[in-house]
């Protein structure tokens, strides 16, 4: 199922959430691009291993919040095919600050490529 920002934003209500605590939203949105390693695709498979995924993430995410004092956290990572022009992440991270919060977002991104048990499997 696709990513749909505008809906997102609207069930979670986070234009209403927005308060005086939090003076950066950074917001990350991994987009699936129509060429893999110079050839055109389709979009990409994402296979996981959920349970260690999701145990990760929240790991990963405790670990930037020490050093990089953001408030609030929201991460989703599609599974399955991806088409080309969709979103396969969405990252969005709150804070006192817009360093913390784009500092916190770069690194997040670079943890999960690294440590966190989601693959691409195959592009088509």
């Amino acid at each position: 199922m696709a990513i749909d920002v505008q809906i997102l934003s609207e069930a979670l209500h986070w234009p209403e959430r927005l308060d005086s605590q939090s003076g950066a939203v950074v917001r990350f949105t991994g987009v699936v691009r129509d060429k893999e390693d110079g050839r055109s695709i389709s979009g990409l498979d994402y296979e996981a291993y959920r349970t260690m995924a999701e145990l990760q993430i929240r790991q990963i995410l405790e670990e930037i919040r020490r050093e990089h004092f953001f408030h609030e956290a929201v991460v989703l990572h599609r599974i399955g095919f991806v088409p080309a022009g969709e979103a396969a992440v969405l990252v969005e991270v709150r804070s006192s600050h817009r360093g913390e919060a784009f500092d916190a977002v770069r690194i997040f991104m670079e943890r999960l490529k690294q440590d966190v048990p989601i693959w691409k499997i195959g592009a088509k």
